[in-house]
């Protein structure tokens, strides 16, 4: 993995980085929700997600910490690559490993129908994962693979982000399909977005459902830096009863390549 990390470095280093404009890229934000929005970041910019999760009261642990981290990549305007850590987990009340790093995944999104005026954007994302990891995970389990399909819009001044998830979970060589569905609704608040979430996952291994309720605010401290905090409650028995998040969105400014626009 250390190897595999190192190449990447090597090889965005080696590509030709543009002159820095006046005008840094905008964020687009895919934390602190559920939720991931069907557009994607600017094009040639690297775009780093990175946030604390704290968590108590779960099936698999009674508390949790955790340091994530998401790096995204717009190949073009149509197509992101991305990659999902988690640095560094603590978690008590498991018979089990209770501190080390998180799972690793890759994956990437493709925007299938571009949205304009008041047709929604359309995209699909897929995941695989690179490395299981023996702490626990959350209440929605983990899974070796996940497709998504996403929806965003704008309708009478909030934003909209639905997805639809299907996922490949994993358990002593037993497999199981996990299905989810996410809605995120936000509004700004002068300088602040407020957002809300209601989501719900299936755990095909506890023959029950997760289902829980976000809020967070965000705040744009510049085009290219959004920092958040929020919270998620769990609705069910089965749910992480009490999550609490901060982090922030982060975009180079620098774009990787040259571009003829």
């Amino acid at each position: 993995m250390r190897v595999a990390a190192l190449s990447v470095l090597l090889i965005l280093c080696s590509l030709p980085i543009a002159p820095q404009t006046n005008d840094p890229p905008e964020a687009n934000p895919a934390r602190p929700t559920v939720s991931t929005p069907a557009t994607l970041p600017p094009v040639g910019y690297l775009q780093f997600e990175t946030g604390v999760l704290g968590s108590s009261t779960s099936p698999e642990f009674l508390t949790r910490i955790g340091v994530n981290e998401v790096t995204r990549l717009a190949l073009t305007s149509r197509l992101d690559v991305f990659s999902i850590t988690e640095p560094y987990v603590h978690a008590t009340g498991t018979p089990e490993q209770t501190v080390g790093s998180g799972e690793v995944f890759l994956g990437a999104q493709a925007v299938l129908v571009p949205g304009h005026d008041v047709s929604p954007t359309v995209s699909f994302s897929y995941i695989r994962r690179l490395y299981e990891s023996p702490v626990p995970e959350l209440d929605l389990g983990t899974f070796r693979q996940s497709g998504l399909l996403l929806v965003s819009d704008d309708l009478l001044g909030f934003h909209l982000d639905g997805n639809l998830v299907f996922t490949e979970q994993t358990d002593h060589g037993v497999r199981r399909v996990q299905n989810g569905q996410t809605l995120s609704v936000s509004h700004p608040l002068r300088h602040f977005t407020i957002s809300g979430e209601l989501w719900t996952f299936s755990q095909p291994f506890l023959a029950s459902r997760a289902i829980g309720m976000l809020w967070s605010v965000s705040y744009p401290v510049h085009r290219n830096l959004v920092i958040d905090v929020g919270f998620d409650h769990g609705l069910t028995r089965t749910s992480t009863q009490w999550e609490g998040f901060l982090g922030f969105t982060y975009v180079l400014p620098r774009r990787l390549w040259r571009s003829d626009r």
